[in-house]
């Protein structure tokens, strides 16, 4: 048996959001190392083929180990997240700029309710170790509106200034769990995540973000029109979703007790440079077309990865354009499934 089979053998595991794209592949990766994991996901995003492997097998026992519930309500949360070793917080409410813009009041107070409630069930009933997952997003708005390329530390996080409310939302999450840690209530990991994307991202058009929204696009030109929103001179660091789950098992084997550690490439990657990706591997000839009417969001940030690095032993493997590709083909496949079908 490996080091790493003797942590998670026979672990007992909630994953919550773990029908959603994250969660799922973490769901996925749990069972391979013997954790006995369950699920809690209300479905607003997730999707129950998620947590089907490539056979279509179900990776885990969906009568008793899936269990679709809202976690605003905490009367649920008292009942469904007791007697868990380990749990991994992921669910929350979020989707493509255009929805986190248009529905701020929503999104902060749901977020916050299913944080909180999340993290009191787990302190009440006395569940020994919680990882939160945070967002980039968090980070003060100046910072993210600096000309040049502003590579940020987990420590530029106050005086606290997100853009956004769901950024509010999810820093107002590690602010509670950080309490509580300090309390010695609960024991802690806490990530928080620059821009996720690979195989089993949403690409819908009401509620994708950036990268398979434009893989989407390119995938069905030119019966839907290849438009980027902003200008394209806006940055992030995309992660790729392996290199994520490899981050996630770490800061539960080393990251417990240590404090924010931020996950990211350090590399930036514009806008136009994704649409350019895109397009390359499209194979097609698709002109660009950008779109200034609507929210461009922040200007941008790449994560400074020194804590992942020194704390978790952790550095991303995957290639931009590879990862790229990979996304594309997936999305393609999904959209001649659908099509099939109708």
């Amino acid at each position: 048996m490996t080091t790493r089979s003797r942590v998670w053998n026979k672990k007992r595991i909630l994953v919550t959001g773990g029908a959603g794209f994250i969660g799922s592949r973490l769901v996925n990766e749990l069972t391979k190392w013997g954790a006995e994991v369950s699920v809690i996901d209300n479905l607003w995003r997730g999707n129950i083929d998620n947590l089907k492997d490539r056979k279509g097998a179900f990776m885990i026992d969906m009568e008793r180990q899936f269990i679709q519930a809202d976690l605003a309500d905490y009367e649920a949360c008292l009942v469904l997240i007791k007697s868990f070793d380990l749990v991994y917080h992921l669910a929350d409410i979020v989707a493509g700029i255009n929805y986190v813009f248009g529905h701020e009041s929503f999104i902060f107070n749901r977020n916050v309710l299913i944080n909180t409630n999340t993290l009191n069930a787990c302190i009440n009933n006395g569940i020994r170790d919680y990882i939160y997952v945070g967002t980039a997003c968090s980070y003060p708005k100046h910072l993210q509106m600096r000309d040049g390329i502003v590579q940020l530390k987990e420590s530029q996080t106050y005086p606290a200034e997100p853009e956004s409310a769901y950024g509010w939302s999810k820093l107002m999450g590690e602010y509670e769990a950080l309490l509580a840690e300090k309390e010695g209530r609960i024991r802690l990991g806490l990530l928080r995540f620059h821009n996720v994307y690979g195989p089993g991202s949403v690409y819908s058009a009401e509620m994708s973000q950036v990268i398979p929204s434009l893989i989407r696009k390119a995938i069905n030109y030119p019966r839907e029109p290849f438009i980027v929103f902003g200008n394209g001179s806006q940055y992030r660091d995309f992660v790729y979703i392996d290199d994520i789950i490899e981050a996630l098992l770490l800061v539960a084997e080393k990251g417990i007790g240590r404090g924010l550690i931020q996950i990211g490439t350090e590399k930036p990657v514009t806008i136009s440079e994704v649409a350019e990706t895109v397009v390359t591997v499209s194979g097609k000839q698709i002109p660009i077309v950008f779109d200034e009417s609507g929210p461009t969001g922040d200007r941008g940030r790449i994560a400074d990865c020194a804590l992942a690095r020194e704390v978790l032993g952790w550095k991303p493997k995957t290639d931009f354009r590879r990862g790229i590709e990979n996304l594309y083909g997936w999305i393609a496949e999904k959209i001649r499934e659908v099509e099939a079908k109708s």
